[in-house]
């Protein structure tokens, strides 16, 4: 039987109860723990048996940290309370396996089912251009009350290995909603790799400052955005592979590939610590062949859009589509445009592309490569996603 190991002292509510297999979704399991709204504050453990109900919202607070064992199971039941956050000085560490991966999804096969997993750091965040304040902090988006940021760019948070989340995405509004996995001032000391989020409601991933360094990433399906930079993240995001299968279509109004800002939103121009990022090894696949006129969209606005500031280093990049893709590569909008530094190598092989490149007024550079090869879909066989 599956186990699942929590590091905790205390939990503020907490309850376990069993459910039957008809009732948690969990085929292999004879039966499940129901985890209701609860905190996880220290360092002990408690080992709990079967698969997991996530029917609330599971904190894991400063000092506290939360164990998941390979092949443990959480089926999230419906609404924006269902999520994950590991709270700044908090830690987890999710121990899958290609055989026995963790698996965190929503009890129905619907995307924005429930939230997703957010982390919280001390990493460094883009804000005020006055050099006298060395901690900038943001606010989590779906608690205002729970900060992200500070000064300690090698914060580490836990280390996440072979993830499956899927049917994130939850929404209290138009304006607020969860990613799969939410990276909010993540530091460099924390380790995450082997990711893969499907049927997401809003971005796969999105980075909120950290330098947290990301490897072996696969989206598929997310409605908005596959990778998403903003408010200052400095890491690097190596073999990254996004798709929009043939069946899929948003309802967001400007789904891309990558979406980067130098800044939050990019109403701070002229803050301090500005995104600067690298990207190596990805390939975004647009596989519906749909043009896109009316919402549902079929059409990719960008493939990658770097603006407001960002500066984005991208080498090995292969952008193909089946239908339409308004801009191969935008550098511009109307809050700024990409940092000067920025560098991108691109190989396109889309059926049609309104416009392959534009610079706007930047002098960043684009360089079409017709020898990129992407990222290698074997290293995601584990995840049994069929290319």
């Amino acid at each position: 039987m599956k186990k699942v190991l929590f590091a905790l002292m205390s939990m503020a509510v907490v309850m376990f109860t069993s459910c039957s297999k008809d009732d948690d979704n969990n085929g292999d399991n004879t039966e499940s723990n129901v985890l209701a709204t609860q905190d996880v504050n220290n360092g002990e453990t408690l080992e709990l048996d079967g698969g997991y109900v996530l029917n609330g919202t599971l904190s894991v607070k400063d000092g506290g940290t939360l164990n998941i064992a390979a092949g443990t199971e959480i089926v999230a039941n419906e609404g924006f309370g269902k999520y994950i956050i590991v709270e700044q000085g908090g830690k987890i560490n999710v121990k899958g396996t290609a055989a026995l991966p963790v698996k965190m999804i929503g009890k129905e096969e619907k995307a924005g089912y429930w939230g997703g997993l957010i982390i919280n750091g001390y990493g460094l965040v883009s804000g005020t251009n006055d050099p006298a304040v060395t901690a900038n902090v943001g606010l989590t988006e779906v608690n205002s009350n729970l900060p992200y940021g500070g000064t300690i760019e090698n914060d580490n948070s836990g280390s996440i290995t072979y993830l499956i989340l899927g049917q994130t995405g939850a929404k209290s509004s138009a304006n607020v909603e969860h990613n799969g996995l939410t990276l909010n001032a993540v530091g460099s000391g924390t380790k995450i790799e082997n990711i893969y989020v499907y049927q997401g409601a809003d971005d796969a991933v999105e980075f909120f400052g950290g330098s947290v360094s990301v490897t072996n990433f696969l989206s598929v399906d997310s409605d908005d955005d596959m990778f998403d930079f903003t408010q200052g993240y400095t890491g690097t995001l190596t073999n990254a592979y996004g798709i929009w299968t043939s069946a899929h279509t948003s309802s967001e109004k400007d789904p891309r590939g990558v979406e980067a800002d130098g800044n939050l939103d990019g109403e701070f121009p002229n803050h301090l610590h500005q995104s600067n990022f690298t990207i190596a090894n990805m390939t975004i696949f647009h596989e519906n062949s749909g043009t896109g006129t009316t919402a549902p969209w079929d059409a990719m606005q960008d493939a990658i859009k770097i603006r407001r500031g960002a500066t984005a280093i991208i080498t090995n990049a292969f952008v193909k589509s089946l239908g339409t893709i308004q801009d191969g590569v935008d550098l511009s909008d109307g809050n700024g445009t990409a940092a000067d530094g920025t560098n991108i190598s691109v190989k396109f092989e889309v059926a049609t592309l309104d416009r392959a490149i534009n610079l706007a007024s930047t002098s960043a550079t684009v360089t079409e490569n017709a020898a990129n090869s992407g990222c290698s879909t074997s290293i995601f066989d584990w995840t049994g996603f069929g290319f």
